[in-house]
């Protein structure tokens, strides 16, 4: 590929090594099944090879790999004809219990989510049931609390019963650092170790919000016919599995012909 003449085959696969922790957790958190996030991580990263000329430097890598991981889910879970991701009035949803806590920002006008395992939908009032705010602040709350399954760090100390209280009452994390100084108005207990623990976790609160919100405005410049798939490179694919241990891949190939399930 004319990425790897230029010289940049070695930083992509030092961007693989670097991601592929990350990559595999969001992954198990939406299938709850090891050895299938491990197969939907090798998936995922073959879409990146695949799919590395079209990466635009004014994307964050981060949030573009981690959408061809989502994606290689939902892909799986259609596949499967599972239950996935739902508009309002559509038959497929996502179970709340396995989704990303982050996907309850999503709902909104015409958008729910279900969880399956209550057969109940989540609305903006079930989002405000379950964080207490509605769905655009729920990455407020994330930024405070964090999420270790995502690497989101969030403030050190501060539990989701803490952040969300503590973004009822200031709405977001910006004005919540302008009021440090009275917090004794939130009542919550411990609120001096409550205001130490934010001033030393300031820059990580900022990070996490940025890290939890989901992307919505970044601008589609394809049309749709430009993504009909025309076949792979078979030789091209054998050396990377090859190389990366993708055995499993290795023998799709191996067994197909240019026009594989992929």
């Amino acid at each position: 590929m004319a990425w790897a003449k230029r010289g940049q085959e070695p930083a992509f696969r030092e961007l693989v090594r670097r991601y592929e922790r990350p990559v595999f957790s969001l992954l198990y958190r939406m299938v709850r099944d090891r050895a299938l996030a491990e197969d939907l991580a090798q998936e995922t990263f073959v879409k990146v090879l695949n799919g590395i000329k079209s990466y635009r430097p004014e994307f964050k890598f981060s949030s573009w790999i981690f959408k061809i991981a989502n994606n290689a889910a939902i892909d799986h879970f259609r596949r499967r004809s599972l239950r996935t991701l739902s508009l309002d009035g559509s038959p497929m949803a996502v179970s709340a219990e396995e989704a990303e806590a982050t996907a309850l920002q999503l709902v909104g006008d015409g958008i729910r989510l279900l969880d399956s395992g209550k057969d109940k939908w989540i609305d903006i009032e079930g989002v405000k049931e379950k964080f207490g705010v509605e769905p655009d602040k729920v990455v407020e709350v994330m930024g405070l609390m964090g999420d270790a399954a995502d690497n989101i760090p969030g403030v050190r100390g501060i539990g989701e019963k803490t952040a969300s209280a503590l973004i009822q009452r200031y709405q977001s994390i910006e004005n919540l650092y302008d009021h440090l100084h009275d917090l004794e108005a939130t009542g919550l207990r411990g609120v001096e170790r409550i205001r130490k623990a934010l001033a030393a976790g300031k820059d990580q609160a900022f990070l996490s919000r940025e890290l939890a919100t989901v992307r919505a405005d970044v601008p589609i410049r394809v049309e749709l016919e430009q993504l009909h798939f025309r076949g792979w490179d078979k030789q091209k694919l054998q050396e990377f599995f090859t190389e990366m241990g993708f055995t499993q891949l290795l023998k799709v190939v191996d067994n197909n012909s240019t026009e594989g399930p992929f």
